[in-house]
């Protein structure tokens, strides 16, 4: 895991880690405040909104890819 940074959470009422690259957690930090959200707010509602089978941290990738692309379309 060299290069991650894993971050802990409280999501649906249990604790849980994700480990992802600095860059991806400034992303995420940036898509939170334009959204006027914290980071917590923003992994519960990525949380809530992944499909059944993919992990969380496969989810935030996405959202901080999207976002920082300009909101391409990707699929999943």
């Amino acid at each position: 895991m060299s290069g991650l940074i894993k971050r802990s959470f409280r999501l649906a009422g249990h604790r849980t880690s994700v480990a992802l690259e600095p860059e991806f957690w400034e992303v995420l930090a940036d898509l939170a405040a334009t959204r006027g959200q914290t980071l917590a707010g923003l992994l519960e509602a990525e949380d809530a909104a992944r499909v059944p089978g993919q992990a969380l941290a496969s989810r935030l990738r996405l959202s901080a890819l999207r976002y920082a692309s300009g909101g391409i379309s990707l699929s999943r």
